[in-house]
């Protein structure tokens, strides 16, 4: 993590989980969050609703986008934990992403010309793609999304975070939509009809000398190498 050293854990100040008590933010390392993959895919479950009979297709289906996600070049993720006094902390949230390539492969058949300040964005290498963010039902209205997403972006140092949402999952779509995500425009990706809609999170100051939100020096510019680097030696 360029922020914090996975497993370290801070505090979320001034957050009330529903439980009482207090929620901690750490970074988990791809080794980590494999290590988790059972106690995620329960959470996902849980926090979709599914109804009796969809939890197995529900929970294989996050497993299967795990899978690929935390083989990612540069793949991390945020946890979140709800402690008690006297009791074990229990896994509440998450999100995880990576990267995204300066080539320009996240945006493949993107409709109609793509931003220019996208482009440069991303052959600057300082776009993050969020690709789940997971949340017990309980912490859905307290604002926990918000934090995790934020906590992760900000441990990366990007200006701009990505997401693709099928435009069909209305709660997803206003969900992200709410927390300040703006609609730059559709996506198709072949094979199936799914058109997904490409969200996008400015983040920093935007001025004539920080164009991207962040001052260029060697400790916020990401490597080109790092592109095509395997997860693990990172």
């Amino acid at each position: 993590m360029a922020g914090s050293s996975p497993g370290q854990a801070q505090r979320l100040e001034g957050y009330n989980p529903s439980t009482g008590g207090a929620v901690y933010l750490r970074g988990l390392s791809r080794w980590q969050a494999e290590s988790q993959r059972e106690d995620l895919a329960d959470l996902y479950v849980e926090s979709t609703g599914a109804v009796s009979g969809e939890e197995y297709h529900s929970r294989e289906g996050f497993l299967r986008r795990f899978a690929v996600d935390v083989r990612r070049p540069g793949f991390d993720m945020t946890a979140a934990e709800a402690t008690v006094p006297g009791e074990a902390a229990v896994l509440v949230g998450c999100a995880f992403g990576f990267p995204v390539r300066r080539d320009g492969t996240w945006w493949r058949g993107f409709l109609g010309a793509l931003p220019q300040r996208i482009e440069q964005l991303t052959a600057s290498g300082h776009v993050f793609a969020i690709t789940e963010v997971v949340v017990h039902p309980h912490e859905r209205d307290r604002g926990l999304a918000r934090h995790l997403q934020e906590r992760l972006l900000a441990d990366h140092q990007a200006s701009l975070g990505a997401t693709l949402v099928d435009q069909t999952n209305h709660v997803v779509y206003d969900a992200f939509r709410s927390w300040g995500w703006q609609d730059i425009g559709g996506i198709r990706r072949q094979p199936g009809p799914v058109l997904l809609r490409a969200l996008v999170l400015r983040l920093g100051e935007w001025t004539p000398s920080k164009p991207d939100g962040l001052a260029h020096n060697p400790e916020t510019e990401r490597p080109r190498e790092a592109d095509g680097l395997d997860p693990g030696m990172r």
